[in-house]
């Protein structure tokens, strides 16, 4: 069996921190965001000026937030999900299934009513529809549509 190394796998977490792409909608990057048209541009150092300012700020920002606020939320959310996870495993899944056990009579009872009452009437009203053919011919006039049976 080989060994893996304690800090292989926060290695690759720290490389790519949205392996399965779940923030794809998050489009902050300057270019992204702002663009002039053609018809209406500032003057270059302005735009330059405002690019600089923008990557800094979101960068900055980013931080302090991520920083102050990202472990409390990392502590709620994994708590949220423990919980979520807790109730399906042992409260939820069982319970239906402890459902399931004991509807199961019931379901019987009533597929039995349902084939003995409401089948025979759907086959016998499939066989009175079976022969009916509905032709749409493109030669026939606008104002009657054609049924032929």
């Amino acid at each position: 069996m080989a060994e893996r190394k304690p800090d292989s796998g926060l290695q690759e977490t720290l490389e790519d921190r949205d392996p399965r792409n779940l923030n794809q909608h998050v489009q902050v990057v300057w270019d992204e965001i702002v663009g002039e048209p053609d018809g209406v541009r500032g003057p270059e150092c302005a735009w330059r000026v405002s690019h600089v300012c923008y990557g800094h700020a979101r960068h900055a920002c980013y931080t302090l937030l991520a920083v102050l606020v990202a472990p409390p939320c990392a502590l709620l959310l994994g708590c949220s999900f423990a919980c979520l996870a807790f109730s399906q495993i042992w409260c939820s899944t069982p319970g239906l299934r402890c459902l399931k056990i004991c509807c199961s009579s019931c379901r019987g009872a009533v597929q039995a009513c349902l084939a003995a009452t409401l089948a025979p009437v759907m086959e016998a009203t499939g066989h009175l529809f079976r022969q009916i053919r509905i032709n749409h011919r493109q030669d026939a006039p606008d104002d009657r549509d054609v049924l032929l049976v």
